[in-house]
């Protein structure tokens, strides 16, 4: 399943193979069909998700149009990415609603299909029932790993399985050249980019980047905010993005979902630095490797230093800054919280 297929197509197979019972329903009517569905599925699932978040209506309806852009290159681009952040907000809502037998579901789903919605195993920390949450894990782990045996035999299964690893990790040595800049749109690129060094290593950023996100969630005395738990959501959805080498500008609606759900559950949102970010975000990472720049500043600056990814880093620093520091359970804190989500 992971070797090469010139003759079809220049690419190679990515995803886990659960994948391909997911994608089997968009695949086995006519092309024109199939994609049409998939694109539609990819948008249901990313309008579902929204419309579960704990905001206002305005505020959603503002986060979908803020998304427009964004969710523009990956359908354009047929890719899987809006729902991988559909499976990631809805994980992290069913979680809030006690729900983790099917929180898990989405959690396991994703992770062996795309990997990245392995940061839903974060929300473990947020659950009500803890030991319901490590159950439901090993019972779909089992399950969606055995499922892809219905249509094969297990010793392919777990063949791919370990070709798949093999894979990613062929891919990430893959993406470091400075020949092809598609990918690798994220901090050790920009890293890469700027210092025209491929042998930038990618472990130090991984770190730093693991430690930041750890330490919030030691701010234990925090979880009882609902504004806290989103924002931890919201730097998952960015964080998966821009510390992946796998990145390329279809990804970035996972990021930017994020950030603007983290605008979006402020008191004010249209603050003087959001509204800067905002227009960055649009402009520079929405429209910056699109036919609306024109190609010389497309390529040679935005595609060359990886600059679609720097409006993000500048929010993640900012949200994690907070994550780190802000006090989000005082009398005033929760009382801006109960305004933003009752609209």
């Amino acid at each position: 399943m992971y070797a090469a297929y010139p003759k079809e197509y220049y690419d190679f197979y990515y995803y886990g193979p659960l994948f391909g019972l997911f994608v089997a329903p968009f695949a086995l009517p006519p092309h024109v069909i199939g994609l049409f569905l998939w694109e539609v599925g990819n948008t249901v699932a990313l309008l579902v998700a929204i419309n579960m978040l704990p905001l206002s209506i305005d505020r959603k309806k503002i986060l979908l149009l803020l998304c427009a852009i964004e969710f523009s290159n990956a359908v354009f681009s047929m890719q899987f990415n809006p729902m991988i952040a559909a499976i990631i907000i809805i994980a992290f809502v069913l979680v809030e609603r006690g729900k983790d037998t099917w929180a898990t579901l989405f959690i396991m789903l994703g992770t062996l299909m795309k990997l990245y919605p392995i940061v839903g195993f974060t929300f473990f920390l947020f659950s009500k029932n803890k030991p319901k949450f490590i159950i439901s894990t090993v019972v779909w782990a089992a399950v969606l790993f055995v499922l892809p045996m219905l249509i094969s035999s297990p010793s392919f299964v777990n063949t791919s399985y370990h070709q798949w690893f093999a894979a990613l990790s062929f891919k990430n040595n893959l993406n470091h050249q400075l020949a092809s800049r598609a990918q690798d749109i994220c901090i050790m690129g920009v890293v890469r980019d700027i210092t025209q060094n491929a042998n930038v290593p990618d472990l130090p950023f991984l770190i730093f980047g693991a430690i930041v996100f750890v330490l919030p969630l030691l701010r234990f005395s925090q979880y009882k905010s609902v504004k806290f738990r989103l924002q931890i959501l919201a730097t998952a959805l960015i964080m998966v993005v821009i510390f992946s080498t796998g990145a390329e500008s279809p990804t970035y609606i996972i990021a930017v979902v994020g950030i603007f759900l983290w605008m979006l559950m402020q008191e004010k949102p249209f603050t003087k630095t959001n509204i800067a970010l905002i227009i960055l975000l649009l402009v520079i990472t929405g429209l910056g490797l699109t036919d609306a720049m024109p190609q010389p500043f497309r390529g040679e600056v935005i595609g060359k230093y990886g600059i679609k990814a720097w409006p993000c880093i500048i929010a993640w620093l900012i949200i994690s800054y907070e994550l780190l520091f802000k006090d989000f359970v005082g009398e005033k804190a929760l009382a801006e919280e109960r305004a933003v989500i009752a609209g």
